[in-house]
């Protein structure tokens, strides 16, 4: 694995992959369910790297061993169908690999040498980043963003990668070294890439806009797992402009990143590759992000105006398109300070318009 990597490409579902699914369904039919929407789950707070401070972590392929029992947490598990299977309102997990998971009680308790859990993770945090989307609004106040069922594949990838697919939506979750499901962000990252299919189709036909894809996804993957540090009382131990600092000990050096928000890059040191350039586009979201603290306001309130200013994309945005559409919305919805600091951190990235 290399720190240019996930990827929202689609490639084609294997016929073994496809086969399994196919034959999982009957058998799960025939079980009775909980009858419940609700549940309980143990899940990585974000990550251990995250949640411990502790740099000196590695995978140990797969080893309980591995990680502190203090990583980890019992969430609920909402929006479940009551099937006894991890599908709900907003997500179907399915996995290649290992019995899925199943309760008639909706209790989904593992740790991470089964592998249900990392099934447990990949409910968990697409739902929470769903929900994450309506608490700015999105589905109700505002238009909807992947508000249906999405369907997330485990350790369906062979490779050390994973991406997103849209029609229908789908995300493949891969493994080798630390399996990408393990890492709540590299969830996450992946979700961000139905957001901009959701709400802009054909999304990332330029290198540009590609750049935007990549930097969003980091960006909504930091910004959902802050706001369950929040909810729920994690701590947060790492830097927080550093997404993926758990999946990516097995290639970088500490302190672990697969990529970041404050390399001060501009338009200036573009390299055409979009996991890089899109670092300039993350930089400035980042900026903007502690701006509107300095200004009274929110990071929720950030969250939203940028999110609803991506509805006014074009496939083949341009950085500076992108950046106009995001001013446009800042002034209408935060006002004349709040837009201004918006084009302020664009230009200090050499993006201007």
């Amino acid at each position: 694995m290399t720190p240019t990597r996930r990827t929202a490409s689609a490639l084609a579902v294997g016929a073994t992959a496809l086969a399994l699914c196919l034959a999982a369904a009957p058998a799960q039919a025939t079980k009775a369910g909980s009858g419940s929407t609700t549940g309980r789950g143990s899940v990585f707070m974000v990550n251990p790297v995250q949640s411990s401070g502790d740099q000196s972590l590695t995978d140990q392929k797969d080893s309980d061993a591995a990680v502190p029992a203090s990583a980890y947490a019992t969430v609920p598990l909402r929006n479940l169908d009551g099937s006894g299977y991890l599908r709900g309102s907003w997500v179907q997990v399915e996995s290649a690999t290992g019995t899925p998971a199943f309760s008639t009680t909706n209790t989904f308790d593992y740790t991470r040498h089964q592998d249900q859990f990392e099934q447990v993770m990949a409910y968990f945090w697409v739902n929470q980043a769903q929900e994450y989307l309506q608490s700015l609004g999105f589905g109700s106040t505002l238009p909807g963003v992947v508000k249906e069922q999405f369907s997330v594949k485990v350790d369906q990838y062979g490779g050390d990668n994973s991406y997103q697919t849209d029609k229908p939506y789908r995300i493949r979750l891969g493994k080798g070294g630390v399996d990408d499901a393990e890492d709540a962000e590299v969830i996450v990252h992946e979700y961000g890439h139905a957001v901009h299919a959701s709400q802009v189709p054909g999304y990332g036909t330029s290198e540009e806009a590609g750049s935007i894809g990549e930097s969003f996804g980091d960006y909504l993957a930091v910004s959902v797992g802050l706001a369950a540090d929040k909810q729920y009382g994690w701590p947060m131990k790492a830097q927080e402009a550093c997404p993926m600092d758990w999946d990516s000990t097995s290639y970088t050096a500490a302190p672990h990143c697969i990529r970041r928000f404050d390399l001060n890059l501009t338009v200036a040191d573009k390299k055409g590759e979009v996991h890089y350039d899109g670092q300039i586009w993350s930089q400035a979201l980042w900026e903007i992000r502690k701006g509107y603290v300095s200004l009274g306001k929110t990071t929720a309130a950030w969250d939203r105006t940028l999110v609803n200013s991506q509805f006014s994309y074009a496939p083949d945005t341009s950085f500076s398109a992108a950046a106009k559409a995001t001013y446009t919305e800042a002034l209408a919805h935060d006002g004349a300070a709040a837009a201004k600091l918006v084009k302020d951190k664009f230009a200090a990235r050499g993006i201007v318009f």
